[in-house]
């Protein structure tokens, strides 16, 4: 099994569990679809993107749960990152984890399950 990770905002994520659907922030509507990291990718677009963001979580899904929604594209440099076309159920989650931001205002996101 491979976990990826979908970073948002606590209250985000609280009003998708109300729904019992994420159909995606912003970002993922103005670009069709669901962005997600792996592990080793969750570093840098939290880096990139989320930098500053107060009260994150990381969600934790197991890739081969999402169907055949989930598309591994090229992006930043080349690398295959998980894009959801389609919204997300919240009863797939498997793990929600609480992220903290460092003196440099960077999300932490060591130790995140592979």
């Amino acid at each position: 099994m491979t976990r990826i990770y979908k970073l948002l905002t606590r209250a985000e994520w609280v009003a998708a569990e109300a729904r019992g659907l994420f159909e995606g922030s912003a970002v993922d509507l103005a670009d069709g679809f669901i962005h997600f990291s792996t592990a080793g990718q969750a570093a840098e677009t939290g880096r990139k993107y989320f930098s500053g963001v107060p009260d994150l979580v990381a969600v934790g899904f197991e890739a081969e749960s999402l169907g055949d929604g989930l598309k591994w594209e090229p992006s930043r440099g080349g690398d295959l990152f998980p894009h959801l076309y389609g919204p997300l159920p919240t009863a797939l989650a498997i793990e929600v984890r609480d992220v903290a931001l460092g003196a440099d205002g960077a999300p932490k996101l060591e130790g995140l399950t592979a």
